[in-house]
């Protein structure tokens, strides 16, 4: 049985997390994985390589807007925060990925 290490996300997964994340109010980077993370029972722990990279995609796609601020620990860091677009694309990838598992589940079941 593959451990949570091993688990991998599919393909524009991590957009749906971040944006789903963010959608309540603005986060930072650290605050997105470790939300992410808490959320998961621990099970996804999204790494800085694969985080930044995602974020800055997003920004330049128009789901998300950043600006400057104080994070808890009194450190400067860059808050994100869901856009018009970006809520749109939420509830179009929440609604493909429910798709996706319903059938998913359906072939489990029946082979």
């Amino acid at each position: 049985m593959a451990s949570s290490d091993d688990l991998q996300l599919l393909p524009g997964t991590l957009y749906m997390l971040i944006l789903r994340t963010v959608a309540h109010r603005p986060l930072h980077g650290y605050a997105i994985a470790r939300r992410i993370k808490e959320a998961s029972a621990n099970g996804l722990d999204i790494q800085d390589g694969s985080l930044y990279p995602a974020l800055n995609r997003m920004l330049v796609k128009g789901w998300l807007v950043a600006e400057w601020g104080v994070s808890e620990n009194n450190r400067r860091a860059r808050f994100y925060r869901l856009t018009r677009e970006g809520q749109k694309r939420l509830e179009a990838e929440t609604k493909d990925f429910e798709t996706l598992v319903r059938h998913i589940q359906l072939v489990m079941r029946s082979v």
